[in-house]
């Protein structure tokens, strides 16, 4: 399986409401339920008010448009992570995966999953 290094710094943030949200930025994940909005983006586009952040943080995706009947790829992919003590935020699209890790985890997270065969662009 195919996965594509992101060169975006990002951060993941509870913020107080979407209307600092840079929508412009090139990758922005909002989730919103009845507790919380939190935001993934960009480190340079964090809204100045914010309830929580947590910057440093790297990605990939997984390459390619994933049909819903595929089974199993982010539980292989995080199992894998997970058994070498590493700890991901998975955001989910309509066609594909994204796995962020913190900075500092990274290289090894990449290191690991060559190792399990997968290959990275």
């Amino acid at each position: 399986m195919n996965l594509r290094i992101l060169s975006t710094d990002f951060s993941i943030c509870k913020i107080k409401n979407l209307k600092d949200v840079n929508f412009e930025d090139e990758f922005v994940f909002i989730g919103k339920t009845d507790e919380e909005i939190s935001l993934v983006c960009s480190e340079k586009y964090v809204p100045q008010e914010y309830i929580e952040c947590d910057n440093g943080w790297k990605g990939f995706r997984i390459e390619g448009v994933l049909d819903f009947s595929l089974v199993g790829i982010l539980a292989k992919i995080s199992g894998i992570l997970a058994e070498n003590e590493i700890s991901i935020f998975a955001v989910s699209t309509y066609n594909t995966d994204y796995i962020l890790l913190k900075a500092d985890k990274f290289d090894k997270a990449v290191e690991i999953l060559k190792k399990a065969d997968y290959i990275f662009k």
